[in-house]
């Protein structure tokens, strides 16, 4: 579904910054943070880490025991000055995991609800981007889960927010399903003029979307950093196993294989990469995602093999981790990116691999994820 390349009527980009302590029973939720000013933060961590618990505080709905929240030049919370902007004063879209949407009302009359006056011109449009036009009639009981989260997402940005709030707007959703509205939220938020946080305990939703990752543990923020960084520390590893030890790197259409169906990606001036066909434009940027244990090592370029990709790399890191001592961690220097890579410490030994040492990266086609 096609979205528009840029939504001028949205408000400008605005930079959170917080400090939040609040008990819950035996719960303690502590976080300081500073997000960026624009794009995607994802929030990540298991069950009872305390997502959800900081997305209600910067939202409203619950007020910490101590604590402050700026958005921007505002400041909507501050419990030594007693200020707390009420929720529906604060000018935050929330996506909640059901669309909570009104059953009574039609699709429009739920869109609408709520939609401050200065809001009214844009409807046309986020209708639009949101691909909903044909709905605007339905009742949210004959609508699938599919279109009910688009139609909720419609209803948070009409509101007209500063800042866009989700908190796992895919949960309940089948597969085929989740992966549709996976992709479309993914090209959404990277059009829409706001910052957006994303809750979710998946790991595959996170990578797909975020730009900046903050991991969250025992109400505790544990790391909070763009996600590609985060992904190359092996510190992490243990914390961010979900994750299944991977690289996000970004590169640029630039030839479509017709015959084979495969597309090429440039990474940098140096570095080329050939997956799986894609229907992108030549010029478009696309994110895609490479295991740690899909790239293989060798000590120069190989003929006769079935890998398509072959980079040259330069170790730059390597460590042995204790939950998994059989294996090797590496990380690859590809001049602008860097990639992970993981083999038996045995094959690390046979090939002599060092910190410094030249290598070529063998990747599959079929293995590397595209969004």
């Amino acid at each position: 579904m096609p979205i528009n390349p840029t939504l001028s009527v949205l408000p400008l980009n605005s930079s959170l910054s917080l400090f939040v302590e609040q008990r819950l029973g035996n719960f303690q939720l502590q976080a300081s943070l500073t997000l960026p000013a624009s794009g995607v933060t994802g929030i990540f961590g298991i069950s009872g880490s305390g997502k959800t618990s900081l997305l209600r505080i910067i939202a409203g709905l619950d007020k910490p025991d101590v604590g402050k929240l700026q958005l921007g030049d505002q400041i909507l919370l501050d419990t030594q000055q007693s200020l707390n902007v009420p929720a529906h004063q604060r000018r935050i879209g929330v996506v909640f995991q059901e669309a909570r949407l009104f059953p009574h009302y039609s699709v429009q009359g739920n869109l609408t609800y709520g939609m401050p006056k200065r809001a009214t011109p844009r409807f046309n449009e986020v209708v639009e981007l949101l691909g909903i036009g044909h709905l605007l009639s339905r009742v949210p009981g004959t609508l699938s889960g599919g279109e009910a989260r688009r139609v909720a997402i419609g209803r948070a940005l009409l509101s007209d927010p500063q800042l866009l709030l989700m908190d796992e707007p895919l949960s309940g959703l089948d597969g085929p399903r989740k992966q549709e509205l996976l992709r479309f939220i993914a090209r959404l938020t990277h059009q829409i003029k706001i910052p957006v946080i994303y809750v979710s305990h998946d790991p595959g939703e996170i990578s797909a979307i975020a730009d900046h990752l903050v991991l969250m543990k025992e109400g505790l923020v544990i790391a909070s950093d763009p996600l590609h960084d985060l992904l190359q520390r092996f510190d992490l590893t243990q914390e961010l196993g979900g994750f299944d030890a991977a690289s996000i790197i970004e590169g640029r259409v630039v030839e479509h294989d017709e015959a084979y169906q495969l597309t090429h990606l440039a990474l940098n001036k140096c570095h080329r990469l050939i997956v799986p066909g894609i229907s992108a434009p030549v010029g478009s940027c696309l994110r895609v995602r490479i295991f740690a244990r899909d790239i293989a090592l060798a000590l120069s370029p190989t003929k006769d093999t079935s890998y398509r990709n072959q980079l040259t790399a330069t170790i730059e890191k390597m460590a042995t981790l204790p939950t998994s001592p059989h294996s090797v961690e590496l990380l690859l220097n590809l001049g602008s990116i860097h990639l992970r890579s993981r083999l038996t410490r045995k094959s690390s030994d046979e090939m002599k691999l060092a910190i410094g040492k030249q290598v070529t990266a063998l990747i599959r086609s079929v293995s590397i994820l595209h969004y």
